[in-house]
């Protein structure tokens, strides 16, 4: 199942609010993950991936900056 998560046309300050706010659902989801967890390796992989996250939303809002136009978001969610 495919499930269509964004599929228009935003400015680019939209788009990076738009994004931001789903890297941060993303990085508290793994945060709150991290308080569950009582592993180790577990804790470590999901701070590494807060840590590609933030990383990623750094490089996607400075694009976005460097945008004069509108700005095309894709995304879809593959359910399996």
């Amino acid at each position: 199942m495919t499930v269509q998560l964004l599929d228009g046309t935003f400015s680019a300050r939209d788009a990076g609010s738009l994004l931001t706010a789903l890297f941060e659902i993303k990085i508290k989801f793994h945060e709150t993950q991290i308080q569950a967890d009582s592993s180790e390796e577990q804790i470590k992989m999901r701070e590494n991936r807060i840590k590609d996250l933030q990383n990623e939303l750094k490089k996607t809002i400075a694009y976005l900056q460097g945008q004069n136009g509108p700005v095309q978001l894709k995304s879809d969610v593959e359910v399996e």
